[in-house]
Parts: structure tokens; sequence; C-alpha cells
């Protein structure tokens, strides 16, 4: 975001009973681009505030009905994240004193010097910037920099190759494969390794939210935009801005959200929820789907549009059973990454267990496998794990016999593993989806080709 862009997101609300001096902060902050809102006295201020959310509130302390202070103290209760600036009178500084402790960010003194009043908006600015920035790194916490991306298999390592390219490149991307094969990973890396690297990294799950409450946490909303929105509340995009926004299962996204997620990318702004005013940001985009979105896009169910404007590179991550030599790498690290936690020593795998897993089809691929690795972890009382400690449902899949009459296709191959663990978990949808490590959706794709 440029410096004008910065500007104009800054929304300015001046409380201020002295008609003369109102109009003179009004056009002096507007002519340097601000968006300013003009209220003559503390109750209109608050009115103000309660219809739209502002920045940045410049009160005076001497006002008839509601004074600067009782103002301050009522928008410091009720909207806490707006920043104050009190207008004393020279000579005054005991009050100003007094409304720094009450919360105020900063005073200014009749007569104005306009430079420094603008220095003191500009601060604000600076720190609700780095606000945005530190509300965007709690969101994306639980990242473990130091988790290696495993990628013995030529397969993965041409994955790692395509990542390498784009470094220098800010451009959108779209990861394709399976539930559960590591696309979230994926996408850490390329911004970890991007230009952004310094900059936030959030994600959202598109699948699990209903088409309003999506709407809200991509956009945000403003204070009475729907029931329930008593503050006005920032999106993820605001928030992402300068850094990137990891959309998963995006396919699942509704068609009108799809629309107003193109018209962000194109004009780089959006409205809030409920709101009037553009908010200008500049973000990355990394979209992943487990879905055949080719189709989808040829069915009609996706934006042709939107699919190539986040298709600028498309990273296509396969399934665990086409990359074995990833597989007993991959066991290796999670056992160590459990054992730590279990605060338990155990040095490896019994060849017999080790077997079992290289001969598993794992149709929740890496997240499955972490999952079978943590449940052998806990389970382990000795120093290595044996086939006894790993979940006897991977017995139930066996290598067949290929016969040329009747060969099998992946997609048949999983159904039948996925009802044969459906009835091993008595028709329990959510313990079978547990134990192959992947969502109930996902199993219920799959139970359906």
């Amino acid at each position: 975001m440029g410096l004008a862009e910065e500007i104009m997101a800054i929304k300015i609300l001046i409380a201020e009973d002295e008609e003369i001096t109102l109009k003179h902060l009004s056009y002096a902050l507007e002519k340097e681009g601000y968006t300013v809102t003009g209220a003559k006295n503390g109750i209109d201020a608050l009115k103000n505030i309660e219809k739209e959310g502002f920045d940045i509130l410049i009160a005076d302390i001497k006002m008839p009905g509601m004074d600067g202070l009782t103002l301050l103290a009522e928008v410091k209760d009720k909207y806490p994240k707006i920043e104050v600036i009190i207008i004393t009178g020279f000579g005054s500084i005991e009050s100003a004193v007094e409304a720094m402790k009450r919360g105020a960010t900063d005073y200014i003194t009749k007569p104005f010097n306009l430079d420094e009043l603008n220095l003191k908006i500009k601060k604000i600015q600076e720190k609700k910037r780095l606000e945005n920035e530190n509300i965007a790194l709690k969101v994306s916490l639980g990242l473990d920099k130091d988790t290696p991306f495993i990628a013995k298999s030529k397969v993965m390592k041409r994955v790692i190759e395509v990542i390498n390219s784009i470094t220098n490149s800010d451009c959108n991307v779209l990861l394709t494969g399976e539930s559960g094969v590591g696309k979230g990973l994926v996408a850490k890396i390329i911004h970890y390794t991007g230009l952004r690297k310094d900059r936030a990294f959030l994600a959202i799950n598109c699948a699990i939210f209903t088409e309003e409450l999506l709407a809200s946490e991509l956009f945000g909303h403003e204070k009475g935009a729907f029931t329930g929105a008593i503050t006005s509340k920032q999106g993820l995009l605001e928030v992402a801005s300068n850094g990137t926004l990891f959309l998963d299962e995006i396919a699942e996204m509704s068609p009108p959200l799809q629309a107003k997620l193109l018209k962000v990318i194109e004009d780089k702004e959006f409205l809030r929820v409920g709101g009037i005013r553009p908010i200008k940001v500049d973000v990355r985009f990394i979209a992943a789907t487990n879905q055949n979105i080719n189709a989808l896009v040829a069915g009609g169910k996706f934006r042709e549009d939107l699919f190539y404007r986040l298709n600028v590179m498309d990273i296509y991550i396969p399934p665990l059973r086409e990359r074995r030599e990833d597989v007993a790498p991959l066991s290796k690290h999670f056992l160590e990454k459990h054992s730590g936690k279990a605060n338990k020593k155990i040095a490896g795998f019994t060849k017999e267990a080790m077997d079992v897993l290289m001969s598993y089809g794992f149709p929740g691929n890496v997240r499955e496998l972490e999952n079978i690795i943590e449940r052998g972890v806990i389970l382990e009382k000795t120093s290595r794990i044996i086939p006894e400690s790993l979940p006897q449902t991977i017995k139930l899949f066996q290598i067949e016999t290929i016969d040329p009459n009747r060969i099998k296709t992946i997609d048949e191959i999983n159904r039948d593993y996925a009802e044969k663990v459906l009835e091993f978990a008595e028709g329990n949808k959510s313990k079978a989806a547990e134990i192959l490590g992947i969502s109930r959706t996902s199993l219920w794709r799959i139970l359906k080709k």
C-alpha cells in the first residue's frame, strides 16, 4: 500500500464547537488526503461513531453538553480501538495530562501547529500499521518454521523447484491436491520464502463457514451491519494487507463471494459488510482446493475469471501413495515431533512396523500418517514402534493382485477402503474421518465417487 492509499484509509472525526476552528482543521486534514468528518459537540460525535467506524478522534476538551473528557471516557469504554487526540488551550496542560491518564493518545494546544498535528497523526498511523501486523502474527501462530519440508521423492523435489522459481515473484498461486497432502504447509513455505516473508500470513478455510460468516471474516463489518454486530470489525483482507492471505478450500466459496473476491483482486479495494467507504488493500493470494477445479469451471460452478486471477502459478501436490519414498522420512520426523511432546524416548520403527506403513495406501495422506504416528507414540511401551502400536485399521488394506480384466481406479480403491473403515467405525462418519485423518466433507466425497 502506497503512502497516499494509507492516508486515505485513515478516517478522522473532529469534535469541535467553534465552527471556524472545525472548518479550518477539516480543510487542512482533507488537503493532506485524510477522510474527515466534523461534529459540533460530543453528543454529535458519539452519534457519528455509532454510525461508522473511525480511526482517530480529535476532540476539544471544552464543549457544551458533553465535554472532551466525558467524550473520551465514552469512546474508550465502547470503542477502545479509536485513538483520541485532545485539543486544549495553551496554559491548560493539566487538563491534557488528565486526558492522557484517561486513555488519550496525545494532545495539541491552541493555536494549532498543523505540522505538529500531522506528525502526531502519522505516528498513530504507524502504530496502527504495527498493530495490524501483530494481529496478523497472532492469527498465523502455529507455524513451526523449523518444520522440514520432506521432499525425498522426485515428484516433491519438482514441487520445491517450482516454489524456488517464484521466490522473487509476487504472483497469486493455486495449490491443488487431495485433502491432507500438505497444501497449507506449501502455502506457508511460498510466503516465508517470498518477497512478503516479513509481513503477515493469514489463512482461512472457506469450507467451514456459512456465506454470511465467511463474508464477515474476509471483509469485516461495520457496527450494526447485522444482528450481533455490536462493534465494527476488521476483516482478514484488511489485516493481511501487504502480506499473504491463504484461502483453503476455495472451491467451496459461493458465487456471490467469488464475485466480491474477484473485485478485490482486480481493484485492490473492498467494502466492509454494511460499509460505504472503500478500503484499499494490497494482498497476495494463495488458494487451495482438493476438487477438480477445471471441471468446476467448465460446469459453471466456479468463476472462470477468478480462476485465471488465482491460477497465475499452479502447483499440484501429489498424494502420499504416489511418493512412497517420502513415507519413511516423514514417519521419522513425526516420531521425533510427537515423542518429544509425549516425553518419550522412542528411537525408531521395527522393520515390521515400517513394512506395514510402506504397504499402506494413506487415503488421508500426510495428515493421516501424522495421526497414525502420534497414536503409535502414545501406545508404544518399548524403544521402537511395533506393528501392534499402529491402528488395526491399516491391516484392512491389502495390496491386491492386479486382475488385467478389472483394474480399479484410485478413486475406487479409496472408496472401497473408506467403506471398510466406516464399517469398522460402526457407521460413525466422524470417527471414520478421524481414523483416516480427513474431514467429514472429504470422507463424503470419497464415498460419493
